[in-house]
């Protein structure tokens, strides 16, 4: 079988397009390549998803921390402090149960006229249960990090907009908003990179992987198990997050130099990866 064979047969099987059965012997370098790589796909979704719903979720709480209203500003700052405060780990596993808990048959909600039944067997599944926890998670760091940048925009920043006639929504859209993006996306950046990074916990985690479609770290265990060789699908797996990092470096970049486009060159903020050695 060659290359373009397994790449054709195996290239969508984490998503169940391709081959039913993987390998059982024999296993090519290739075949640890493509499987991976397919593998692969998951871990970008959960990165994806949960990035890009928690970049607008982070917002929202970081205003809600920044206002003087306590209803809103300490429920915000107790979900901030729990899922910073909590291993992502643990996290994983607590939802999990929480999920499984849940009647099989659904709930019952009562509308008065009529009683609807709202699913939850989908809860326990990877692609919705694990996505969810990256989710809340990502939020309270990026949260945390936002309200960090709108507390130190400066304040000749906000005054000129009250002088130029800037009021509440268009505020926060013209000055407020990009002004705090342009503070903040450094270190977001580097958040960002650890989400997809975190994605691999997945594997570990309760949510199980439904007809062997797993991420990328469940191709690469496959193959370790197999082989008795941890030397070559665990590399592999590192060279594909090393890329990733570093398709991820350009985006953000691109980003950061559009929102610091008005900036003379030598006061710009540059996009470096800064690895959390604790977290």
């Amino acid at each position: 079988m060659t290359c373009w064979e397994v790449l054709a047969d195996y290239g969508l099987r984490s998503i169940g397009i391709g081959e039913r059965l993987l390998p059982r012997s024999d296993f090519t370098l290739c075949q640890q390549f493509v499987l991976i790589g397919s593998g692969m796909i998951w871990n970008v979704y959960f990165g994806v998803f949960a990035m890009l719903g928690g970049f607008f979720a982070a917002t929202a709480v970081a205003l809600a921390r920044l206002s003087g209203t306590k209803l809103l500003r300490k429920p915000a700052e107790w979900f901030i402090f729990l899922f910073r405060g909590s291993p992502l780990f643990i996290q994983f596993f607590f939802a999990y149960e929480a999920f499984v808990l849940l009647p099989r048959g659904g709930i019952d909600i009562n509308l008065g006229f009529t009683i609807i039944t709202a699913e939850t067997g989908w809860l326990t599944r990877a692609w919705a249960g694990a996505l969810i926890v990256l989710f809340l998670n990502t939020t309270a760091y990026s949260a945390e990090i936002f309200y960090g940048a709108l507390r130190s925009i400066p304040k000749g920043d906000l005054e000129a907009a009250d002088a130029y006639g800037f009021t509440g929504w268009a505020k926060f859209r013209k000055i407020t908003w990009p002004t705090m993006l342009r503070l903040a996306w450094p270190a977001y950046t580097n958040e960002a990179i650890f989400l997809f990074h975190a994605t691999t916990l997945v594997y570990f985690s309760g949510f199980p992987a439904w007809q062997q479609r797993g991420d990328a770290l469940y191709y690469a265990n496959y193959f370790a198990d197999k082989t008795f060789n941890p030397f070559v699908p665990y590399p592999i797996v590192a060279g594909y997050f090393i890329l990733l990092t570093l398709l991820l470096i350009f985006a953000f970049g691109r980003v950061n130099k559009r929102l610091n486009r008005h900036l003379p060159d030598e006061t710009r903020t540059r996009v470096r990866y800064r690895p959390l050695l604790a977290r």
